[in-house]
């Protein structure tokens, strides 16, 4: 019997100069803060781009049929909405182009780029270009460069994201009047935004001022003192912040009146610097491979400050620790040479939320990412040995986990955290009275005399 080989070759059109002009790029959405203010910072640069936020069956089915079953959820994710949204009519075929990150490290997200060419030629969308987003030089396009007043417009950018995020998580739960921190969310990509349209916001100076005022424009919200549930979330990075990963795994906490933790991106993004420097310490190699890492670690320590400094000066939120801080603690649990997927740092993530109150921890992992099950659901026990108050619960996620029994163990979990909840450590109270001058409403319908003048 004659088996019939149809030809896969991944499609590989190149984007071009001249289709930077007219075509509109598709990016698929992670954390929906940060990747709103990436689109302000590419739109700057001239690329129309679009962040996608289809979901549904469809989205889960097209990734099932272009995508093994035996890949990680997250490219079945990815994948799969990239071609549900090329299948909605929504946009023109001929002046369409997709992107997607390729790490170049040991994890499967290094196959992201070529399991989605794979997909699209399979599909019949052999023609439209795929970009790939990397700072390794791994794949180059005329059309799109990472270009270093870029790369550090985006750090900014995502600077920013993780503090509007933790501001979020640690109001939300209390506001008083209901979407007052999301509207506050609102109004600080579309301030930014505009900052970012006339090349504002991005010195240390500006970048300063503005943390601040974001700081204290959170302080501002009228919030209820109450006692809620503190609850961590780590895991692989896009189960971990996406919704359409989790299955909308913050707005479930919300609803069962947790406050939330969610580590910023920005640790992560030094953990990928410090994987250099552990790679020449442990193998040997290049010393100016060292020094070059080196120094963007200290770049990279520059705005993690400024987002610490900013929390424990203007407000009585809980800051974010140092990367420094958190290597300390995962040193006696896991090596630091441990580093495909999340490695060391999603245990030490998990120590970190332990120490700082947020002991009921939801670990979220692709089913099947093996590098995440060691270090995620593999150190649990280790963790617990060390600190016997931790409460962690980790969960599957694939095609064929329902969200209802993903549910159902977290509310296990969380029936755990209600039991072991000391009534006698009253919960933080956030200063609701003796509004600052020159502030913003909650509803954005006022704007101080400050930032109206830097419009």
């Amino acid at each position: 019997m004659t088996t019939d080989h149809t030809n896969i070759k991944d499609s590989n059109v190149v984007f071009t100069k001249e289709m930077k002009k007219d075509y509109t790029i598709l990016i698929p959405d992670m954390s929906s803060i940060h990747f709103s203010l990436f689109k302000n910072v590419f739109q700057q640069y001239g690329y129309k781009v679009e962040i996608l936020k289809n979901e549904g069956p469809s989205v889960v089915n097209e990734g099932l049929k272009y995508v093994h079953n035996d890949i990680c959820y997250p490219a079945l994710l990815v994948i799969g909405q990239m071609i549900d949204a090329l299948n909605s009519g929504k946009y023109d075929l001929d002046k369409v182009a997709l992107i997607i990150s390729q790490t170049g490290g040991g994890c499967r997200a290094s196959n992201y780029i070529h399991l989605l060419r794979k997909a699209l030629n399979k599909a019949g969308y052999k023609n439209i270009p795929v970009i790939s987003f990397n700072v390794k030089g791994i794949e180059k396009n005329s059309g799109f460069k990472l270009t270093l007043p870029l790369i550090n417009k985006l750090l900014v950018a995502l600077t920013y994201g993780d503090m509007l995020m933790l501001l979020k998580n640690q109001v939300k739960p209390y506001e008083i009047s209901k979407s007052s921190s999301e509207d506050l969310v609102d109004f600080w990509i579309n301030h930014l935004g505009m900052q970012f349209e006339h090349d504002k916001g991005y010195t240390i100076k500006e970048v300063n001022r503005n943390l601040e005022r974001i700081v204290k424009s959170f302080g501002e919200i009228p919030v209820f003192n109450e006692k809620k549930i503190k609850v961590g979330i780590v895991g692989e990075i896009y189960i971990k912040y996406s919704k359409l990963g989790n299955n909308h795994l913050e707005d479930f906490l919300m609803g069962e009146d947790c406050e939330i933790m969610v580590p910023g991106i920005m640790g992560f993004a030094m953990y990928t610097v410090d994987n250099s420097m552990v790679d020449v310490d442990i193998y040997g190699g290049s010393k100016i491979k060292r020094t070059s890492a080196s120094l963007i670690m200290k770049y990279l320590r520059m705005y993690e400050n400024m987002i610490i400094d900013a929390v424990k000066k203007y407000s009585d939120f809980t800051p974010p620790s140092s990367f420094e801080h958190l290597k300390s603690l995962s040193t006696d649990i896991i090596n630091e040479g441990c580093k495909m997927g999340e490695g060391w740092v999603l245990t030490a993530e998990m120590v970190d939320l332990v120490k700082m109150g947020y002991e009921n921890i939801v670990c979220t992992q692709p089913f099947g990412c093996l590098p995440n099950h060691i270090v995620g659901k593999g150190m649990i026990r280790k963790i617990r040995d060390i600190y016997p108050n931790a409460n962690i619960v980790p969960i599957d996620y694939d095609p064929g986990a329902t969200k209802v029994n993903q549910e159902n163990r977290i509310k296990l979990m969380l029936s755990v955290a209600k039991e072991n909840q000391d009534l006698n450590n009253p919960t933080k109270k956030y200063k609701t009275s003796d509004r600052q001058k020159n502030s913003l409403s909650v509803k954005g319908h006022k704007v101080g005399k400050q930032l109206k003048a830097e419009n």
